[in-house]
């Protein structure tokens, strides 16, 4: 098995973190350094940061699998590298056991955020092509227009990423109060470009002023607070998981 996985399957660090361990230097097997790709048989010695987490005297079991969702605030960032500024969520949360966001949310966004001990579950949610829905509420600064609705459904020309979104979903709430109705909308993404929806918005001349993630497949924020994380339901954590399963 290749190092990144086997550190993702037992809850000790995600591939992409596993990728950057091995090219900061800081992973050794058996007193080498490791390098990218390697395969283990997970009998080997190995020290992360100086520290054994496989090898002779350590016993360290598969864990149990978790899923956790998390009203995420805003200025809470999602990355957990050394060159990072502010608070991360696994700081926030200061959960138990070793967990990792699935997927991210910029530092400015709120909402919905998965975390897991289980890396096959952040690669196949990762994975656009399996078009996974994402529901977002946006406030934008200027009254919205229908043509402003049907160019961010119809997919938007992303210029500094040169391709053009996905078609969307959106739709305003008209149970609002008119001064918050013109300037909010709903919208379904199937697609995680990087700070997508408010490079859409800009490339169509509105600025997002509150992005909020509501939810991520059959997975919802409903009424929890900024802060609060609550353990996935088994019936909805295998709802989830046979979901992935499934060509979008």
């Amino acid at each position: 098995m290749r190092i990144n996985k086997w550190l993702s399957a037992m809850g000790i660090c995600s591939r992409r973190e596993a990728d950057r361990y091995i090219s900061e230097g800081k992973l050794l097997v058996n007193g080498e350094k490791a390098s990218l790709g390697m395969e283990i048989m997970g009998k080997e010695e190995i020290l992360l940061d100086g520290k054994l987490i496989s090898g002779k005297g350590h016993k360290k079991e598969k864990p149990k699998p978790v899923l956790l969702k998390y009203y995420k605030p805003r200025g809470i960032i999602c990355t957990t590298g050394e060159k990072d500024r502010g608070k991360n969520v696994i700081e926030a949360i200061g959960y138990k056991e070793r967990i990792y966001p699935i997927g991210r949310l910029d530092k400015d966004s709120e909402g919905l955020l998965l975390l897991t001990n289980q890396g096959d579950l952040v690669n196949q949610i990762n994975k656009a092509s399996g078009y996974k829905e994402k529901e977002y509420i946006v406030s934008v600064d200027k009254p919205i227009t229908k043509e402003f609705l049907q160019e961010m459904s119809s997919g938007v020309y992303l210029p500094e990423l040169e391709r053009s979104t996905r078609r969307a979903v959106l739709w305003q709430d008209p149970k609002l109060p008119k001064e918050i109705q013109r300037k909010q909308f709903h919208i379904v993404l199937t697609e995680g470009l990087n700070r997508q929806i408010r490079r859409m918005c800009e490339a169509l001349g509105y600025e997002v002023t509150r992005l909020k993630r509501i939810r991520v497949m059959n997975i919802e924020l409903g009424k929890m607070r900024p802060g609060e994380y609550f353990e996935i339901k088994r019936e909805d954590l295998e709802f989830f998981e046979g979901s992935l399963q499934r060509k979008g």
